[in-house]
């Protein structure tokens, strides 16, 4: 293994859930709030949520692979969403709430694909989760950053985020 921190770019509905879950998990070092492999430039959240730049939220999970395996990583990330619900999570629903993995390298695709072929044991229905390239990125707005942290009382958090959390053992 590497002595040099891995990033991974997942989504999985709101990308505030992807964060306040990941933000968790010892060995993570960072997690952004951003938008992935769209088709315009300079995405702003309002672009994104009208549905028309093929952006998906995401959060970039920076972690030292020493401390937490990607293997792990994406173990959290079958438990922490429905993979198998297209363009959906919850009451989030639109194309930028799909379920993706965005790589940065062969290695992370092989594990990837490796990791989905085991998961779907633990679902009735197919995974329709996306494995791409990590192809466009665009960090979102302040705002959006540690969003759960700074908002544990917003209702979205007190709702959805804390019952997650709860669910994963994380809170």
């Amino acid at each position: 293994m590497s002595a040099e921190n891995e990033t991974i770019v997942l989504g999985a509905g709101c990308f505030w859930c992807v964060e306040a879950v990941y933000e968790r998990i010892d060995g993570v070092i960072d997690v952004e709030a951003a938008y992935a492999n769209g088709h315009t430039n300079n995405p702003t959240y309002n672009d994104v949520c009208d549905g028309g730049t093929g952006f998906a939220e995401v959060a970039k999970v920076t972690f030292d692979p020493q401390q937490v395996t990607l293997n792990e990583i994406f173990d959290i990330f079958w438990k922490a969403h429905d993979p198998t619900t297209l363009n959906r999570q919850g009451g989030d629903v639109g194309t930028q709430y799909r379920s993706g993995i965005y790589y940065n390298s062969d290695e992370q695709k092989k594990i990837a694909i490796t990791s989905i072929a085991n998961a779907q044991k633990a679902f009735d229905k197919k995974i329709v989760t996306e494995i791409e390239p990590l192809k466009k990125y665009t960090v979102a707005e302040n705002y959006h950053q540690d969003y759960y942290n700074k908002n544990k009382n917003a209702p979205y958090c007190s709702f959805v985020i804390t019952p997650k959390l709860k669910k994963l053992n994380l809170e």
